[in-house]
């Protein structure tokens, strides 16, 4: 039965050696491989039990990678030290263990789902597909957000990396609106339970400027929906009701929109993923094929996510 260890493995970037968690599949034929991130304050050593449950679950290699730890200093936060760490752990994959390439998968939640789609819009040959549920899709923006609110840590945070005040160029920098854009061909799923922002510190409006980068002119969301979806925690009147989802099991979604390779899902939740769907859809996707959306039946379990 595959197990969790802690490895390390070489980053040329500055050469140095990272740490993550990796479970391998258990037979030497080319397997899936997921890249698992974890949230803004943690690091490879969090809890990723349930990334290891279904990539065992559907016989697929799992890396956990530390891509320089929480969002407080320079060199984590998107950096190009942080971005280089999880292509280098592909790399270490490639070169361990029989990974399929045609299925290359990345994953992640909050400050990973930051940096799934960071990492879509920086190196996009690198993956077959990416799921990210409640991200942060601009940097400056979530500073905006969090200071002078409950949630003013995370500011404070994003100064620690970016400077007090902040450097508007930096925050560019390591935010994935900057470069989503290069993504469009990528199959991208994103995520979150609608009162996001309200039952926790990411504003809907996250995804739902992400989403807009990478769908056609025609199916983006107008402003004016956007500050309607984040002050109200609804649909807006107009929006039809969506088709349920087998996947979701019990849990509403409020609003879904699918354009070109990209897909939103807002559900009923607040900073939530459910990580047996955004597993379960990578699985189904395959590199340079349309993108698969109907995954069928799952447990559809959430689980709120610590930052």
């Amino acid at each position: 039965m595959p197990q969790l260890r802690t490895i390390a493995y070489p980053c040329p970037s500055d050469r140095s050696m990272q740490p993550a968690q990796v479970q391998f599949a258990p037979d030497d034929k080319p397997r899936p491989l997921v890249v698992a991130l974890h949230t803004w304050s943690y690091s490879y050593d969090a809890n990723c039990t349930d990334y290891a449950a279904y990539c065992e679950k559907y016989g697929a290699h799992l890396i956990f990678p530390h891509f320089r730890g929480p969002n407080w200093t320079p060199d984590a936060l998107g950096s190009d030290l942080a971005v280089a760490d999880i292509a280098s752990a592909v790399h270490f994959m490639l070169e361990s263990v029989p990974v399929d390439p045609e299925r290359i998968y990345l994953v992640g939640g909050s400050g990973g789902g930051h940096m799934a789609l960071l990492m879509a819009g920086r190196i996009p040959e690198l993956w077959t597909a990416v799921s990210a549920w409640c991200p942060i899709s601009d940097v400056a923006a979530w500073h905006r957000q969090c200071a002078g609110t409950r949630f003013k840590n995370y500011a404070e945070h994003i100064e620690k990396a970016c400077g007090n005040p902040p450097d508007a160029e930096e925050m560019a920098y390591r935010s994935p609106v900057t470069y989503l854009e290069n993504a469009r061909k990528l199959p991208i799923d994103i995520a979150t339970g609608i009162h996001d922002g309200h039952q926790g510190s990411v504003p809907v409006s996250q995804a739902l400027n992400a989403f807009n980068l990478l769908a056609e002119p025609e199916d983006r969301f107008t402003e004016e929906e956007i500050n309607d979806m984040v002050e109200h925690e609804a649909a807006p009147p107009h929006f039809a009701a969506p088709a349920p989802d087998p996947a979701y099991g019990k849990t509403a979604i409020h609003v879904r929109r699918q354009s070109g390779n990209a897909r939103i899902t807002l559900f009923e939740g607040a900073h939530d993923s459910l990580t047996e769907i955004g597993v379960a859809w990578l699985m189904n996707q395959r590199r340079s094929k349309p993108p698969v959306w109907d995954i069928g039946e799952l447990t559809a379990r959430a689980h709120g996510l610590a930052h």
